[in-house]
């Protein structure tokens, strides 16, 4: 088990987000979380960088605990996890490698590592030909590939993907899906928060719906 949401209570300015919700999550597992805009996935998320805490219950990721966590271990359990934003939040003043080698600053590795490190997410999101590019001259899904690739660089135990195809048309989402498959069939868990129930249907995995502050497991069957 990589992750687990224990009796999880939520509010937002007295209105309840979260009423109660349960899961657990196994290493190397894939896993969606669907749900309208507004249910809550961001909220989960959140919660599971620790970004935001719960007003009640038990939120455990790896060796990590909500219930125990200081202000000072936080960005050590960030570190453990690849966070995979629907705006990208790209620097666009430094190009596609030295957006790369800023998440690596905390590294004390030797710079010929850190390039190793860079060259190997690249390629493996097929952007390797583009490390010297800046944000503003690639396209959508080539963005969406290079925040994946930071995701991926400090080796995460767990990938979190908020909307991950939420801007991208139909054959780029299809694109990136792989990649994150991919990704997943190495051994590196993933979870997909997605309003895109076609993706789901398109890559079956074990799905959770979030609804009405409640979390349901589904069944998404194509016809």
């Amino acid at each position: 088990m990589i992750l687990s949401f224990e009796n999880i209570y939520f509010d937002y300015e007295g209105h309840s987000i979260l009423n109660g919700i349960n899961f657990v999550m196994d290493s190397g597992e894939l896993l969606y979380m669907i749900g309208a805009s507004g249910s809550g996935k961001t909220t989960v998320l959140k919660l599971i960088y620790m970004d935001l805490l719960p007003k009640s219950g038990i939120v455990a990721v790896g060796e990590f605990n909500s219930q125990f966590m200081k202000e000072k271990y936080v960005p050590m359990l960030r570190r453990k996890l690849g966070i995979i934003f629907q705006d990208f939040r790209l620097l666009n003043d430094r190009t596609i490698e030295e957006n790369l080698s800023f998440v690596l600053h905390s590294v004390t590795a030797p710079k010929k590592e850190i390039k190793r490190k860079i060259f190997n997410a690249l390629s493996l999101v097929g952007l390797s030909h583009r490390r010297n590019s800046y944000p503003y001259q690639l396209s959508g899904g080539e963005q969406q590939r290079v925040v994946i690739a930071r995701a991926i660089i400090n080796d995460p135990i767990l990938i979190l993907a908020d909307e991950p195809t939420g801007n991208l048309d139909p054959d780029t989402s299809a694109q990136i899906m792989e990649i994150l498959k991919d990704i997943n069939a190495r051994g590196t868990a993933v979870l997909i928060a997605t309003h895109n129930y076609e993706i789901v249907k398109n890559n079956p995995a074990r799905t959770l719906k979030l609804q009405e502050e409640k979390l349901y497991t589904v069944s998404l069957v194509t016809s």
